[in-house]
């Protein structure tokens, strides 16, 4: 094998190394708690636009767009209530725990992107 092959196979490594670093495993491990979270009764919240939310969203979710949610917390349910948040990406979920959290909500799970949560 060349020289440039191997520098090209060490840097593809690499880079899908630091991906799974970045990531990390909690974001797989927080799926798994977000699913057992649903299964028990968690309120489930689409943080996403209602556009994104009529193409597909996961079943019962209730959608509050992000840019809603804090003149929308009383549609959350009560503040013991668990609550699993989800966007696209993430991004918006992130923000959205932030927001419940800082309102008093106990239990708040970030599961990140829809299509994680999907089985």
């Amino acid at each position: 094998m060349s020289r440039r092959v191997l520098w090209f196979v060490a840097l593809i490594v690499l880079f899908f190394g630091m991906a799974l670093l970045i990531a990390g495993p909690g974001a797989k491990a927080q799926v798994v708690v977000a699913r057992s979270k649903i299964k028990q009764g968690a309120r489930v919240v689409d943080v996403r636009t209602p556009r994104e939310y009529a193409a597909g969203h996961y079943a019962g979710a209730l959608n509050i767009p992000l840019q809603e949610l804090e003149r929308r917390l009383s549609e959350v349910g009560p503040l013991t209530k668990p609550v699993v948040v989800y966007c696209r990406s993430g991004s918006r979920s992130a923000s959205a725990k932030k927001i419940l959290v800082k309102a008093g909500f106990k239990d708040v799970t970030d599961a990140g992107a829809l299509e994680s949560l999907q089985e």
